[in-house]
């Protein structure tokens, strides 16, 4: 059947009159009727009945009254449907993920679920130390950031605990690895290979050390994690790590951890965004999948008024 003729005879039922439709619809009066004859001959049914006060539908003009508008309504839902399909979300997103940390890990999954969600959507995946980040994030060039921190509130920029990992110390095989649980103070002796003091890591160490009255022998300050893991694999000395990239430098390279105790040493990685700078919608798809990937974590710090709370924002 022809849609144009459905809508026709669809329009003459609901208003009964010929002459009316025919107003509305726009065509002229003799058009329309050879519309609904044709109709009539193409489902071998006389579907009206012409009266002094207008039309009325036959028993079959009723039930295909009734199909009619089921059809027309599907039709219309998928032309919604295609051009919301046609218009999906797209645009540059940029996310930023502290190198050496949980967040890292993210970086595929994420590609992989943006890709398949949203394929109009463009990820730039920048991984940097995180106060690189947070300053991209704060001058409005960079949408968000995994990043740890997060303790202290910074102007112009808001945090949402993610999740905590625990620092481990890391050395080669051929050094005498302590327990596998170790007080801090055991490594007071231990040539240690650390971050810049800015770096957010390192200053959870220092501040540690501090805490017992001791610092740390730092013999060389590194932030390269490929650098890192070659010392390591030299045996050169120790450094000390979240545990996230403390097993990606054992697995690849002869090398062992350890946990760090009195004091325990909590990383807090968080989501990093702007205070006052609204997110794109296709950035807050992405904020949204990042949530998703993260909850499916061990060790997660969110909670369901977390997620719902970023769903409303």
């Amino acid at each position: 059947m022809n849609l144009r003729r459905l809508q026709y005879f669809v329009k003459i039922v609901d208003i009964g009159s010929l002459t009316q439709a025919a107003d509305i619809l726009h065509v002229a009066q003799p058009a329309l009727s050879q519309q609904l004859a044709t109709l009539e001959g193409e489902v071998r049914q006389q579907l009206l009945v012409r009266t002094k006060r207008g039309v009325t539908p036959t028993e079959a003009g009723r039930v295909l009254y009734r199909h009619a508008q089921l059809i027309l309504r599907q039709c219309e839902q998928a032309r919604v449907d295609m051009i919301a399909a046609s218009q999906g979300l797209s645009g540059a997103v940029s996310v930023g993920l502290a190198p050496g940390t949980a967040a890292a890990g993210l970086a595929l999954p994420l590609l992989r679920t943006v890709r398949a969600r949203h394929p109009g959507i463009v990820l730039y995946l920048n991984e940097t130390y995180g106060n690189t980040l947070s300053e991209l994030i704060m001058n409005g060039r960079m949408d968000l950031a995994v990043l740890y921190g997060g303790k202290n509130a910074v102007h112009g920029l808001s945090f949402m605990p993610l999740l905590s990992e625990q620092l481990f110390v890391v050395g080669p095989d051929r050094m005498l690895a302590p327990p596998e649980q170790v007080p801090l103070s055991m490594l007071g002796e231990m040539d240690l290979y650390l971050a810049r003091p800015y770096n957010v890591v390192r200053k959870m160490v220092d501040e540690a050390f501090a805490g017992i009255g001791m610092a740390p022998r730092v013999v060389a300050e590194i932030e390269s994690a490929g650098t890192l893991t070659a010392v390591i694999a030299e045996a050169l000395g120790a450094t000390i790590l979240p545990e996230s990239m403390a097993r990606q430098v054992v697995a690849s390279c002869n090398a062992w951890l350890c946990r760090i105790v009195e004091p325990v040493i909590e990383a807090p990685l968080a989501l990093c965004q702007s205070d006052h700078l609204p997110l794109s919608e296709p950035a807050q798809a992405v904020r949204d999948i990042l949530m998703e990937l993260v909850a499916g974590l061990p060790g997660n710090l969110l909670t369901a008024d977390d997620i719902a709370r970023l769903a409303a924002s």
